[in-house]
């Protein structure tokens, strides 16, 4: 069970109130989206749709009065919702179907067009929060919009977890079924790799798996050898994230360049991310390309699930 202390964290990123259509960076806190949500459509991003309308689960501590959140459920007030279960498809690569994969354009419109989506607003994107897998999740859905030529949206940091310590309303009404407008653009090629390219490439491998993944000591069934990918540098989870009373969140660019920089990654040179199915790997693609700003960073959107499907080497912990 997860459990976070109620207490309101200090702000990593902050922000000036700002125009309509104006985001402050592709990270946004909780006071100024409050400032601002009138002017931004806000996105919950979670995979069980009924905690978009479950209320928040609480547990007093009886001693010290401490007020700990259990479970972070509901949503910011107006919110659209998006399940991440219906963000990734199956394709046909060659001759094999690939899980997980970003859909086809039309699909992809299709799929937040039905969540309600505007054309004509930023997007500010909220994850569940409490730990820095859900952080991916935002992140995700982030690479997606702007893989489909969105530039404007961000992530707000601590997530829903981080709204709820602040003290701030919530609502667990159910999502408005309202279709939006938005249109996806032509897609950006040169924010994806495929297994070819990553085969091929000099730039720098990232692999933003868990450290046993990675070193061969566990995998996920879907993927179909120990190890990483040959000459892959490790960025796991637990160093992408800080926990602020439990509330996972973002660290400065600095922090990062500097935990890049002891992980044996170049901060500013070419790299591609890659993860089990490509959930993680845009947690790692959204540190270096937009926190860092390092615009030469590419997801590998199959992954090791398409990387060992292919039977393509890997090397780590010899396995029986």
């Amino acid at each position: 069970m997860r459990s976070i202390v109620f207490a309101a964290g200090a702000l990593l990123f902050s922000g000036t109130i700002v125009a309509a259509a104006s985001l402050p960076g592709p990270v946004v806190d909780a006071e100024w989206l409050a400032a601002n949500v009138g002017n931004v459509q806000v996105v919950a991003v979670q995979s069980d749709p009924s905690a978009f309308i479950a209320q928040p689960v609480w547990q007093n501590n009886p001693k010290t009065g401490a007020k700990t959140l259990v479970e972070a459920n509901g949503h910011l007030p107006g919110s659209k919702l998006v399940n991440t279960k219906n963000i990734r498809v199956e394709r046909k690569i060659g001759e094999l179907s690939v899980k997980y994969m970003v859909p086809g354009r039309a699909d992809f419109e299709r799929i937040m067009q039905a969540a309600g989506l505007a054309a004509d607003r930023p997007i500010v994107l909220v994850a569940l929060g409490q730990d820095g897998a859900e952080l991916d999740d935002a992140a995700r859905l982030y690479w997606q919009l702007k893989y489909f030529g969105e530039d404007r949206v961000a992530i707000l940091d601590g997530g829903l977890a981080g709204w709820l310590v602040d003290g701030r309303a919530v609502s667990t009404d159910a999502p408005d079924a309202t279709p939006g407008d938005w249109k996806a653009g032509p897609e950006r090629t040169a924010l994806i790799a495929d297994s070819a390219e990553v085969a091929q490439s000099k730039a720098q491998l990232i692999d933003a798996r868990a450290l046993p993944q990675y070193h061969g000591l566990a995998k996920r069934d879907y993927v179909y050898a120990y190890g990483h990918i040959p000459g892959a540098h490790a960025l796991p989870p637990e160093v992408r994230a800080s926990s602020d009373g439990g509330v996972a969140r973002f660290l400065s660019a600095d922090d990062y360049r500097t935990i890049l920089e002891q992980s044996g990654i170049k901060a500013d040179a070419p790299a591609i991310t890659y993860c089990n199915s490509g959930h993680l790997a845009a947690g790692a693609w959204f540190v270096m390309s937009e926190v860092v700003g390092n615009k030469q960073v590419k997801l590998y959107d199959g992954s090791l699930h398409e990387w060992t499907l292919e039977k393509r080497p890997t090397e780590g912990i010899a396995r029986r």
